[in-house]
């Protein structure tokens, strides 16, 4: 009788909880021009005398226009010098008034190497404020989650710490690594995942991946959803267990643990979970043992309701795999989020990936829009038409301006948003894209000025051969797991110097020895991206591109070789006249931090 009268109870307290967080997200978005009017004087006021704001004259003014028309529209590389020396031991106090307390490592990249994003404790205690939006909203459509559990896949990576002693690690990594997180106990329901913390703070890729892996298949029945932060990330995932589903039932069979699992921690932690499971074992053989893998994710998690995985910008090329693996379980992005704050939250979760719009939250920050336009020829606005929240327009695109607590201020993010709808008097956006980003599989972006670089001292060890290069294009490739980056090389080269194998091979180890310092953390510890591949095309091949594009449109005029291709009927054109492939044969160098730091 006690345990019913406290389920009640439970279930009572959780309906209250759930019901004041909607209202709150009522009142907000209602209210939205008035909400970020108080965000920008607080902001303001409580960061009166740092030296960024004093610098450009602002002199604790707090309104609107004054901050408006005194304080510049910036990119990271205006603003770097500041943060730098920040991070190199100077006081917090040139750019926020709170010490700084850890850099965010962005996927974003400076010159090869990550954007330092500053934060606070009162920063973070905003993030897990925002965190607590989501299962209300989701609650909505997909009720009683909080009565089984989540497999959701989460990762530490590799941290470093600044000239200064202050840590730079991924916002993730910061959350999961934090003293909260490490000794909560699971007291709010909808955060009971499969995974034990050991596991999940365990740097070996192969170790983290192989024990959560293990864990969520013995919780089996009781898994209600399954996920991870990214798309590309789930699917790594998926292809973990097509690789080593026999030794995880050995396991379950068993009761026992891999022995390549070597953690003491980690060990322990799974000891805890995994016994002896003879029948669960034999029913997972048989699932996996089946000639085809469709819908092996609902075949095995047999209550799951949906994947919860961010589908949206660079992570929608793997949509079709997902619906493979899900037999189309719903794919839930929940919410939009990045380094420098958290944006907004998806308030209708069951939405088709092509139609997710995001509700900006404007409690979070203070946001404004720099309108842009993607179509050639038209140049980008003059920064002093950047609207705010509440004055953008239904159907527009914009670049997301940002002016955080912890010390940025209208800071260009980079992303690119269209004006979907409103909810009460706050807009609601699709994620457009990332601007200027040719490439990404996973975590890392990379644009086309940087792959020019890239292919351009690659291409130099072609010279001794007398070859060069005429034309290159790219396209991530996302058909191997994990993908990888492809280069489509049409080159001249004399019939009296064949080039050697391994020489094409030290052009693939060129190009990602150039590329940013996300994209080598990805290829050499998390192992998200597979080699660099560079295909040889037949001699006018990127004229038969160009004539394509004419016959669809294109103005002969206008028309230049797209630095990275993603349709379909281009792809095919290039595969067809390839005439040789070639890999990287290693892995390029990588090391946490930036390069010039000390990080003994």
């Amino acid at each position: 009788m006690t345990d019913a009268l406290e389920s009640s109870s439970d279930e009572r307290n959780l309906e209250e909880s759930n019901n004041r967080i909607l209202q709150f997200i009522e009142d907000v978005t209602t209210n939205a021009g008035q909400v970020q009017e108080r965000v920008l004087k607080a902001i303001l006021s409580g960061n009166a005398g740092v030296e960024y704001l004093l610098r450009h004259g602002l002199n604790g003014s707090t309104d609107r226009e004054t901050f408006k028309k005194l304080i510049p529209v910036v990119t990271y590389e205006d603003v770097k010098p500041d943060i730098n020396r920040v991070a190199n031991g100077e006081p917090s106090s040139i750019i926020c008034s709170t010490p700084i307390s850890e850099f965010f490592t962005s996927s974003g990249t400076s010159k090869g190497e990550n954007k330092l994003i500053p934060t606070t404790e009162e920063e973070l205690e905003r993030k897990s404020l925002y965190s607590s939006l989501l299962m209300p909203v989701i609650n909505q459509f997909v009720p009683d989650l909080h009565k089984g559990k989540t497999m959701y896949f989460l990762f530490v990576r590799e941290e470093a710490k600044t000239p200064g002693g202050l840590l730079a690690r991924p916002v993730l990594t910061s959350l999961q690594k934090r003293s909260y997180f490490k000794k909560r106990t699971y007291t709010n329901p909808y955060t009971d995942c499969t995974s034990p913390r050991e596991t999940i703070l365990c740097t070996d890729s192969f170790q983290s991946m192989y024990s959560q892996m293990l864990c969520g298949l013995w919780y089996g029945d009781q898994v209600l959803r399954v996920g991870t932060m990214f798309a590309s990330a789930f699917i790594r995932a998926i292809h973990f267990l097509e690789k080593h589903w026999r030794l995880l039932c050995h396991d379950i069979r068993t009761g026992t643990l891999n022995p390549r699992i070597t953690d003491p921690s980690v060990r322990e932690a799974v000891a805890r979970i995994v016994k002896p499971n003879p029948d669960l074992a034999e029913f997972i053989e048989k699932e996996c043992n089946k000639e085809s893998w469709k819908g092996i994710i609902p075949r095995i998690w047999r209550n799951t309701k949906y994947i919860d995985v961010v589908v949206t910008g660079a992570m929608s090329q793997y949509i079709p795999t997902l619906n493979y693996f899900g037999n189309d379980l719903p794919l839930v992005s929940t919410s939009y989020v990045s380094s420098e704050c958290c944006f907004a939250i998806n308030l209708n979760p069951l939405s088709k990936p092509t139609e997710v719009a995001y509700t900006i939250i404007p409690t979070m920050a203070y946001f404004e829009f720099l309108p842009v336009s993607r179509e050639i020829g038209v140049p980008e606005p003059n920064p002093v038409e950047v609207l705010d929240l509440v004055d953008v327009k239904l159907g527009q695109e914009y670049e997301v301006v940002v002016t955080t607590y912890a010390g940025l201020y209208r800071y260009r993010v980079g992303d690119i948003l269209r004006v979907a709808g409103f909810k009460n008097n706050t807009p609601q956006f699709n994620f457009v894209c990332r601007k200027n980003v040719a490439l990404s599989i996973d975590a890392d972006k990379t644009d086309e000025v940087e792959l020019h670089n890239a292919v351009k001292n690659a291409s130099n060890i072609l010279l001794p051969f007398d070859a060069s290069l005429i034309e290159y294009t790219s396209h991530a490739n996302t058909s191997t797991i994990p993908g990888h980056y492809v280069l489509y090389w049409e080159i001249t080269q004399s019939s009296e110097n064949p080039i050697p194998r391994y020489i094409f091979e030290d052009c693939c180890f060129a190009v990602e020895e150039s590329l940013n310092s996300v994209y080598r953390e990805c290829r050499v510890s998390d192992k998200s991206i597979g080699p660099l591949e560079i295909r040889i095309v037949e001699n006018g091949t990127f004229d038969k591109m160009m004539d394509y594009a004419i016959a669809s449109g294109s103005s002969i005029s206008q028309y230049k070789p797209p630095r990275c291709v993603t349709r379909a009927p281009i792809v095919e054109l290039l595969d067809s006249r390839v005439m040789s492939n070639y890999f990287s044969p290693k892995p390029p160098e990588w090391a946490p931090g930036h390069k010039h730091w000390n990080t003994n």
